[in-house]
Parts: structure tokens; sequence; C-alpha cells
């Protein structure tokens, strides 16, 4: 026999899966999706939100419900607002359509409005119950929870390396050793195809990438994002220059669209003009670090204040060593191939100085792991991006 938390999880699971189909499309604002379903447990309505389409996922439910929706009850994976944004408050839209009863995985990660949709609910007599399916409703919106508390975003450092902890071979030896899925032409790729893919499915949740110039330098990448899956806005590309290096011949300039951002420490005037002609945004961030690179700390809050959630680092190993000294990074994705290159004129994961101390290392907290093919990748946060 089905019980009601049963029923309720069943159908909060398709409200999930809803909402995933607004993924690259809904940032800056958070992924939800909707199913009403009447006292007979039918579904008579259902909707997902996209950034372009502006109507919230409610909304959408309630108006393919029609007047089927008096006496239904709500899933969401999300708690509906109660506040005048964009749209009318979809808590008062709920009430005026009669609905009975709203269940949801969670409330709304802004601490300014969190639990007023559902104060407001319960008292025009609307029966609330939330927690049900928590974390995987977390998870799905973690970028936008710590965009929408810290106006930063979430910052996930992906890199792919041996069991070792190589990401490259040492110099010269492979043109394109350390791309994984970038787009590279060379064949020395660490990971298999199956993880290469999965890397374009990680680019697709992110609304922003970084690397180093150097990487272009040495690997000429797209960093593109070629899941197959429409976005809402182009992956913005960035690029850590200090000194404008970048050349004009690679192809992340050949195929700027406004969507290539390149952040320098110094800017002569000239490069600047010719990337600027073949429409790549160059920016000078103020308080460079002491030895002239862009301050990462800065680059973060500048990319938060052009409404990115989601960040991807895929650097190498001056660029992974940075972002970690820096406190920038949120999280990790890690990939891992069955290869050992051993030596001490192969690339590392990290340069730089390292943590000089156990108790100073970065400790990663909630770790899953994934299998792709013979590879597998270790997920896990260095912060929690609810705080």
């Amino acid at each position: 026999m089905t019980t009601s938390h049963g029923i309720d999880e069943r159908f909060l699971r398709q409200a999930l899966d809803l909402a995933r189909e607004g993924i690259g499309l809904t940032s800056p604002n958070p992924n939800v999706g909707a199913v009403l379903v009447n006292a007979y447990g039918t579904v008579v309505g259902s909707g997902n939100h996209t950034y372009a389409g502006i109507k919230h996922a409610e909304i959408l439910a309630i108006e393919q419900a029609g007047q089927q929706a008096r006496g239904s009850t709500l899933y969401i994976n999300l708690e509906p607002c109660s506040h005048q944004g964009r749209t009318s408050p979809c808590s008062d839209a709920m009430i005026a359509a009669g609905i009975t009863r709203v269940v949801a995985c969670m409330s709304d990660p802004n601490p300014l409005v969190s639990g007023r949709g559902f104060e407001r609910l319960r008292q025009a007599g609307v029966a609330v119950t939330v927690g049900i399916l928590e974390e995987e409703a977390r998870r799905l919106n973690e970028a936008f929870a710590k965009y929408i508390r810290q106006r930063l975003p979430l910052v996930t450092l992906k890199a792919a390396m041996t069991l070792d902890g190589k990401i490259a071979p040492p110099p010269g030896e492979s043109r394109n050793p350390t791309a994984l899925g970038s787009g590279g032409s060379g064949s020395g790729y660490i990971t298999s195809e199956v993880a290469r893919a999965h890397v374009q499915e990680l680019r697709h949740q992110h609304d922003a990438i970084l690397v180093g110039v150097g990487t272009v330098i040495a690997d000429d990448p797209l960093l593109t994002d070629r899941s197959g899956r429409p976005r809402g806005r182009p992956l913005l590309r960035v690029i850590l220059d200090s000194r404008l290096r970048l050349p004009l011949e690679s192809r992340v300039v050949k195929t700027a669209n406004e969507d290539l951002l390149v952040l320098c420490s110094f800017a002569e005037e000239k490069k600047r003009k010719q990337l600027q002609e073949r429409g790549v945004w160059v920016e000078q961030i103020p308080q460079p670090t002491l030895e002239g690179h862009p301050d990462l700390t800065g680059v973060v809050k500048h990319l938060g204040e052009r409404e990115i959630t989601g960040l991807m680092i895929e650097g190498g190993s001056m660029v992974n060593w940075a972002a970690l000294s820096s406190g920038i990074v949120d999280k990790i994705f890690f990939y891992y191939a069955p290869k050992i290159l051993g030596g001490t004129g192969a690339v590392p994961f990290s340069a730089g100085a390292g943590f000089a101390h156990l108790g100073e290392a970065a400790q990663v907290k909630s770790i899953r792991l994934h299998r792709f093919g013979e590879d597998f990748a270790v997920e896990g946060y260095l912060k929690d991006p609810y705080v």
C-alpha cells in the first residue's frame, strides 16, 4: 500500500524533473518545477520556470489546470514567492486559484523572504508540508542560493588527473595533455570520452568558465558548452591574462561573440584595442596581487556584479593553487583516470607554495563519487553555499 508520504515523494520527483529542464535557462533565477494534482491523484497542470518566459512554474501549472486547480495539491521543489518582483506574488495566485495543499522540498534560500510564502499560504488556510527530498532540491539550486545570499557565484574547481594527481605529462610531451573536453586538437586526453562528455553537462550547469591564459596558449581550447542543450544566455568564457598575452589567432578570440571576457592587471592599449575590435571584452581588475596577477577575490566579485551565479574553473596548476589559496572555491569536481604518470617532471594538480600544515589543508566535505566507465570523479564541498 502506498503511503501519503510515498505519494508526495512521487509527485515531488516529477516537480524536480521539471525543474531540471530549466538548467541553463533560468539563471540568475532558480530552477523550479511545479505539478498540480487533484483529489483523485491525477495531474491537472504542470510547469517549469525559464527566465525568458517570466511566468513562474506554479503560475504555468495553475493556468494549465484552469478550474481544476480548485481543491488540488501543488507539488513544488522551492517555496512559492510572496513578494513582488517581475511578477505578482505566486502565493496570492495559489490562494485565488483555490489550491488547498502545498508540498514543497525546501524554503526559499534568501533569508530576507524565507518562510514568508509558506506563512502567507497557512494564513489563508492552505495546508503546507515542507522538507521531503530537501537535500536533492538544495543541490539543484545551490548556485542560486550562494548568489542570492552573497551576490557572488558558486565557484566549482574542476580538474582531470591521474591517480597520482598529475594533470599532464612533462611539458613538451603532448600539445594538449590536460584538455578534458576543452576542444583542443591534441590527442593526449587523460580521461575517457565518457568523462569528457560529462564535462559538457557540467559546463551547461554554469554561467561562466574561467581559465588562465597559459591554458589558451598551450591547448587552444574553445571553452564552449557542447552539451547540445539550450541556454538562456551564452556561457561566458573568462580568461585571466595579466599582461594581455592572449593570441589574436586563438580559437576563443576567433569565435568571440559578446561571450569572451579577458581580465588583466595591466593593459597595453594597442593589444586591448585589437581584442576589442574582435568582440572581446577587456577589463582591468583593480588591486592585483603582489605578483601582478588579477586578484581572484575581485574577479569573483566582478562576475557576481554581472549576475553570474555559477563559475567553473578549469585552470592549470597555478590557477588551481591561486583559487584554493584565495579561498574562493566552494566545491570541487575532480575526475580521475586509472593511470599513473609518476616522476617529478609531470605537472601536478596544484603548483605554488601549498598549505604549510595539515591543519591548513582545504577540507572537502559531503563527498559524492561518480563513475564514468573506468574513470571516476569526486564531488565535494569546501563551503556550504547555504551559509
